[in-house]
């Protein structure tokens, strides 16, 4: 039994950790934490579905979590985990960090699309990026971990086999990103409700959505050079749930069912990626509450392109299932551990 805090419970990856957490048996919930600012409060008092927890949501103490954890998941805005983070490693704990701070490489990158300073900077190098099926064997090792973003999550799973196996190029890449609401936010979703709900619409397009340097990075990792993509992200009126449309060129002809033979080997034994067969296309409806990533291809012979569909919930496998996924590893629980059935 480990012991597990969580700071910054009131958003939507905080709530979603204590769902899944007061679950998982291999864990005890111990410090539940606000801001420094925030007042005691029962935690039934936020989230009254939570009162069997007989938790409280305290303001944030560092000494308190230093004594009282094992691991800690920090659920904050971006550019709040940098004074944070140094004085839980310092103190030996184990550290997932849901929000950008250490997941891009380069400190100037970062400054440039966050718009701060990047005052922990001697930490980047520690960071391992927490995309479990790509980088399984040093997260089981990390101390700190940079759980990947929700969109990048859908590129880089839809896209990897294809990349690795030598299929396509690495010019032209086009990704057609669709999201429910909640991934901007409680403020945001609010707003949203009040003022534009239903509605379909793009934003940040043209190269200014913040995820783009991450998604870059990561094929440049995968194709070993420095690669750029078109991205174009949407809103769309559900409250969770994401799909990602990807245009990749071949390199050669290849039939839609040798891809999905690739795909489906190269995912084999992942526990949370779904390869779908030929003619059939994911569905946010079904990972919707789960830590499932599905994917559904297709050969445009005609343009000589590999179309990708990426579908997960961005909440989940886009934020905090992917969080206790990458926990499960670097304690040696088996990886499903509190994921089977989180709804």
């Amino acid at each position: 039994m480990i012991k597990v805090g969580i700071v910054g419970i009131t958003g939507y990856t905080g709530e979603e950790l204590i769902r899944i957490l007061s679950k998982h048996p291999g864990v005890k919930l111990t410090v539940l934490a606000g801001r420094a600012t925030s007042e005691l409060r029962d935690l039934k008092d936020i989230y009254p579905k939570y009162e069997y927890l007989n938790l409280k949501c305290e303001p944030l103490n560092i000494d308190r979590i230093k004594n009282e954890t094992d691991v800690v998941f920090l659920a904050l805005p971006h550019a709040v985990a940098f004074e944070i983070v140094p004085l839980l490693l310092k103190a030996g704990k184990k550290v997932i960090d849901l929000s950008a701070d250490f997941r891009l490489k380069d400190a100037p990158t970062y400054e440039k699309w966050y718009k701060v300073n990047h005052t922990g900077k001697d930490f980047i190098k520690d960071a391992v990026y927490g995309l479990v099926e790509l980088n399984e064997d040093k997260i089981k090792e990390a101390k700190l971990i940079a759980n990947p973003g929700c969109y990048p999550t859908t590129v880089l799973l839809g896209t990897a086999p294809a990349v690795k196996n030598g299929l396509v190029k690495s010019e032209d890449i086009i990704v057609d990103s669709k999201s429910g609401v909640s991934g901007s936010g409680r403020k945001n979703v609010v707003k949203y409700y009040e003022t534009e709900h239903p509605t379909l619409r793009a934003y940040n397009i043209a190269g200014k959505h913040r995820h783009i340097p991450e998604i870059e990075q990561e094929l440049s990792v995968l194709f070993n050079k420095k690669i750029t993509v078109t991205f174009t992200p949407q809103i769309i009126p559900l409250e969770r749930g994401m799909l990602s449309t990807i245009y990749l060129n071949l390199k050669n002809a290849v039939t839609t069912s040798q891809v999905i033979d690739v795909y489906k080997n190269f995912y084999k034994g992942k526990k949370f990626v779904r390869v779908l067969d030929e003619g059939i296309l994911p569905s946010i409806r079904n990972v919707t509450d789960t830590n499932f990533c599905e994917i559904g291809l297709s050969v445009d012979a005609r343009t000589n392109k590999l179309i990708v569909v990426s579908a997960i919930d961005n909440l989940v496998k886009g934020a905090s299932g992917q969080a206790v996924q990458n926990m499960n590893l670097m304690f040696g629980f088996e990886e499903t551990e509190g994921l089977k059935e989180i709804k």
